[in-house]
């Protein structure tokens, strides 16, 4: 059944995802407000239509009385492609922090640059550090939430990888809140998997963090902190030996 399920949501994915890029495309240079609403439908129609009716997984959330009503700096856990649009139901007015190379992709790159996403050359360094730092500052001032993997890419549960300081910077730069986020989405949506499995996702929000007088070593530490304490609550079978470095 998870084979027929995952065959279904392929077929059906690219089409949907194709026709509201465009549309973002198109309408993006007119109306940050209109492409802002297209992307929210289109956000329901994956997560209510694709993800929960043709693949059957369920979300169950917590601790959504932490996320500051203004915009914020989101840091959280990455493992599948699952969180890259569920995390839009919490910070629907957002952009993500992504490499530049994503831009490249048919539809949905095109609808990453029309909506502005912050896209940077992780070969840059300092230069990329920067960018963030400025494009972010300049989103937050619009009321709009930045949203970064400090690991740098997917991650199996059970494993981490080192948090670098990008979105911590941005945060003390802009004296922004940070909100942690822990999820076990790799469970049922792996890496590259065409497969998907049934179930109920688990995502965690944390008290956010105010950065304001911190440095960006403080709060990159506190965000690492409890994400990974969180996730041996979230997926404590992953951890009974201790949680695995790469």
């Amino acid at each position: 059944m998870p084979l027929i399920r995952s065959l279904i949501y392929s077929l059906l994915v690219v089409p949907i995802t194709a026709f509201f890029g465009v549309l973002v495309c198109i309408v993006a240079p007119l109306s940050a407000s209109v492409a802002y609403t297209i992307i929210d439908l289109w956000r329901a129609i994956f997560l209510k239509g694709l993800v929960a009716g043709v693949l059957g997984i369920r979300t169950q959330a917590r601790g959504t009385e932490n996320i500051p009503a203004e915009a914020v700096v989101v840091l959280s856990k990455h493992q599948s492609a699952w969180e890259t649009v569920a995390l839009q139901q919490w910070f629907p007015r957002m952009v993500f922090v992504l490499k530049k190379e994503l831009l490249r992709l048919p539809f949905l790159g095109w609808a990453f640059a029309a909506i502005g996403m912050i896209a940077i050359d992780r070969k840059a360094g300092k230069d990329a550090l920067s960018q963030v730092s400025d494009q972010g500052a300049e989103r937050l001032g619009r009321g709009i939430s930045v949203i970064i993997f400090p690991e740098g890419t997917r991650v199996p549960p059970g494993q981490k990888k080192r948090y670098k300081p990008g979105g911590a910077h941005l945060a003390v730069q802009a004296g922004a809140k940070v909100v942690p986020v822990a999820h076990n989405a790799g469970e049922l949506w792996k890496r590259n998997a065409f497969i998907k499995k049934p179930g109920t996702i688990t995502i965690s929000f944390g008290p956010a963090i105010d950065a304001t007088g911190l440095t960006a070593e403080e709060v990159n530490r506190r965000v690492e902190s409890w994400i990974e304490e969180e996730m041996q609550r979230i997926s404590p079978h992953r951890y009974r030996h201790g949680a695995q470095a790469s």
